[in-house]
């Protein structure tokens, strides 16, 4: 089933255009997938509504879908196979039952969200596919640390930085150009959270998130987890890959003025995403009691979150809500308050997290030229009765 975004969001004037009405989509791009809300069908970009994820390990099916390309057609497990290489010891060539049979087997929930999420919101507009919340997830991946499969290639003295390889194609068509290829520092890189995944929650990688093989690094932009993993390359500088240089999956590196034009020079690649937070129950627009449960989730890139507070006045006060401890290193949080409103009649739920390192969601928007890293709070509407 493919949705618009349902119910108005009353505090956002520059809601995005263009999102793609089920009457007018086709219902063949997104199989397996349950009332995401389609920005784009070339490449396939798709978010799930916050209502939508109000589970604590996020389903398959709603979990949602960044592509930079043309997802391949031979995706056959029985004869993938991963390559190591670049400035390595031993070059390695892996089967996924190589993976398996020499390298422990983890699952862990992990949260992956694009750094673009949030983009629709800010103003001036920003180019790109304009998420407005859903770009994030946080499912159950079962597959090999990095770290180890790095380990056995052995890692030369000289390496600065991973290069990652997909198997989808550039939506030119074009013989050799790739939509995408990022990489990570490799003191990042050899962190144990960092998974090559083969399942999902279970089962088999669901094709729009990179079945039968990918990447999954958790607190750092999505893009950083390349999907339909066939290599990766140890390099001895920062990886120039596309998207990696130029402006892509980059901020300036001060702050600036919204609509301030930044020269290339002074961007700098985005690491740690910044600490956020949802509220997945109730809908934005809905009806609500007098008392009621509030819940949702809060992240912070490579740290934990230690409060999450909630608000029912516009922020004049704050109610500390209960907040779970990650189930592991990399998972987004669990949280949930119980809230009285002093009368019936049109309130707003604000949301904010605070993380280990101190650092609060703001309540307006840190504009960037490209629209990364929005991470205001999150706020929903209730017509209470």
């Amino acid at each position: 089933m493919i949705t618009m975004v349902g119910g108005a969001i009353p505090f956002h004037r520059n809601m995005p255009s263009g999102l793609i009405p089920a009457a007018f989509a086709d219902e063949a791009v997104l199989v397996g997938k349950d009332g995401l809300t389609l920005l784009n069908d070339r490449p396939v970009n798709a978010e799930t509504p916050p209502a939508l994820l109000d589970d604590p390990i996020t389903p398959t099916n709603r979990h949602f879908i960044r592509n930079n390309g043309i997802p391949p057609t031979e995706v056959n497990p029985e004869t993938w196979e991963l390559t190591i290489d670049g400035l390595v010891e031993t070059p390695l060539t892996l089967s996924i039952a190589d993976l398996k049979k020499q390298f422990e087997v983890v699952t862990r929930a992990l949260t992956i969200e694009c750094g673009g999420n949030g983009r629709a919101f800010f103003d001036p507009p920003a180019k790109g596919n304009q998420w407005t919340y859903g770009a994030v997830a946080c499912s159950e991946w079962t597959g090999v640390r990095l770290k180890d499969v790095l380990e056995k290639a052995g890692v030369q003295k000289s390496v600065v930085y991973t290069a990652h390889y997909g198997a989808d194609a550039h939506l030119s068509g074009k013989q050799g150009k790739l939509p995408i290829s990022r990489g990570l520092p490799i003191d990042k890189a050899m962190t144990d959270n960092i998974l090559i995944a083969f399942e999902m929650n279970g089962e088999p990688l669901h094709p729009h998130n990179g079945a039968p093989l990918r990447l999954v690094v958790p607190g750092w932009p999505g893009s950083c987890s390349q999907k339909w993993l066939k290599r990766i390359q140890l390099r001895d500088v920062v990886h120039d890959g596309p998207k990696m240089t130029g402006t892509a999956y980059r901020i300036p590196n001060r702050p600036v003025a919204p609509g301030t034009k930044v020269d290339k020079k002074d961007f700098v690649i985005i690491e740690r995403m910044p600490v956020k937070s949802l509220i997945t129950y109730p809908a934005n627009n809905a009806a609500s009691d007098l008392e009621t449960e509030v819940r949702g989730h809060a992240w912070s890139g490579d740290r934990t979150v230690k409060q999450l507070e909630i608000s029912i006045d516009f922020g004049a006060t704050w109610q500390t809500a209960e907040l779970d401890s990650p189930v592991n290193d990399g998972a987004w949080q669990n949280w949930r308050a119980k809230v009285k409103f002093p009368q019936p009649g049109y309130f707003e739920v604000w949301a904010r997290a605070t993380d280990s390192g101190g650092v609060m969601q703001p309540f307006a928007i840190n504009w960037n030229p490209k629209g990364y890293l929005n991470n205001t709070m999150h706020r929903v509407g209730l017509n209470v009765s």
